[in-house]
């Protein structure tokens, strides 16, 4: 009999303990629709995805509540594995709840939408003309001249279907308003596709003649120093 009030103290904490420990698992078990970003992984260098596909898909999970409430979007990945993929052309992708990674007491029960489709394409290189990119014009009395780059080419990348067609690349703009001299100005070359990368050069220098129209006054003379522009200064080393 001494010994019954220290019984029923244990007893009372094994309750307690029992009713913690067992919480989880007396949780109602409830579905969560989760927005996840997709990702492709394991495409070949070779090969670039030349149509849209979608940044995320909505995954229905299923599992205790507060196990639910941990998951976030960036805790969830969608992943499309394209190692298999050896020739350009139509790809559809089955997204499979299985290939999802999640904790071990929730469940994938679906994903939305489950098949997406796209086209990947050969990356190819060539190269193309700079053809400087002139805005404006100048004063009245002055005529502008051709203009030239150097290097007069650049090496691009890109999907084969847009660099077979693909005919020159341009410069940033080169603001004519005002000039009434010969002037040179190194400019970044650009691509007007966001497909297609120029590999070399990222600048240029442009001579852009600007001539006397009438009159006896001679053109300013040529400026020895080329100008530069605020994103030809953040391309250089």
């Amino acid at each position: 009999m001494k010994n019954l009030g220290l019984k029923v103290v244990s007893l009372l904490l094994a309750g307690v303990l029992w009713f913690i420990v067992s919480a989880p698992r007396r949780e109602r078990v409830r579905d969560r629709i989760v927005t996840a970003p997709l990702s492709v992984v394991a495409l070949s260098p070779e090969f670039v995805i030349t149509t849209d596909i979608p940044g995320s898909v909505a995954v229905r999970v299923r599992g205790r509540q507060s196990d639910l409430r941990m998951l976030t979007p960036t805790s969830l990945e969608v992943p499309v594995d394209m190692a298999w993929a050896q020739q350009p052309g139509e790809v559809e992708i089955t997204l499979r709840p299985q290939a999802i990674s999640v904790p071990a007491d929730i469940e994938v029960q679906s994903v939305d939408p489950n098949k997406i489709r796209f086209r990947i394409e050969r990356l190819r290189q060539k190269t193309v003309p700079i053809r400087p990119f002139l805005v404006g014009d100048p004063p009245d009395g002055f005529l502008v001249g051709q203009a030239t780059a150097n290097p007069e080419g650049a090496l691009v990348s890109g999907p084969e279907s847009q660099i077979r067609n693909l005919d020159e690349v341009a410069t940033e703009r080169i603001i004519m308003t005002g000039r009434n001299g010969t002037f040179v100005q190194n400019v970044a070359v650009l691509s007007d596709s966001p497909l297609v990368r120029v590999i070399s050069p990222l600048a240029t220098q442009v001579t852009v003649p600007v001539l006397a129209e009438v009159g006896p006054a001679a053109p300013q003379e040529m400026s020895t120093e080329p100008e530069t522009t605020p994103e030809t200064r953040r391309k250089r080393p």
